[in-house]
């Protein structure tokens, strides 16, 4: 399974499209997980509903709020994040490693990463109706399967 065009390059250097690729995306999947938290904090502020006693000062509230909707929504999306984008970007790696063919893995890369990005937006920012939600996660669910697979084949061998 490994590309011969790519064997006379380190996989994981500047040198390999593929890794840049990856490089490329996972930045962006990073990015878009920290600013989540932005988010979450944006949703507290908007509808005063802190978590913490010594945050009440910053909306002049009396009370400690862990129920509003809108920054539960929020904090949904970003948890299904650690969940998924996480793995996403590990089995990406590790698929990256094993030489797949360069234009199979930046698609799979891309895709993935983009339903990622859109599945936050249909989940968090803009809401819309199932299964735009659910398109979106099994689209980046069975990537990470096909790549484990992949790694898992290209790897036997040596266990």
């Amino acid at each position: 399974m490994e590309n011969e065009n790519m064997s006379a390059a380190p996989l994981l250097s500047k040198s390999n499209p593929v890794f840049c690729c990856y490089l490329f995306w996972s930045s962006l999947l990073i990015l878009k997980m920290l600013f989540m938290a932005l988010l979450t904090a944006r949703q507290r502020i908007k509808t005063k509903s802190f978590a913490n006693p010594e945050d009440l000062r910053v909306g002049r509230c009396t009370d400690v709020r862990f129920n509003d909707p809108n920054v539960e929504r929020v904090r949904r999306a970003h948890r299904n994040d650690l969940e998924n984008v996480l793995p996403f970007l590990l089995m990406s790696l590790a698929y990256v490693a094993c030489s797949p063919h360069p234009l199979t893995a930046k698609m799979l890369i891309r895709i993935g990463a983009s339903a990622r990005l859109l599945h936050t937006i249909v989940y968090a920012v803009l809401p819309l109706p199932q299964p735009t939600r659910a398109i979106c996660f099994f689209i980046t669910f069975g990537i990470v399967c096909f790549e484990a697979i992949y790694v898992i084949i290209c790897s036997i061998k040596y266990i």
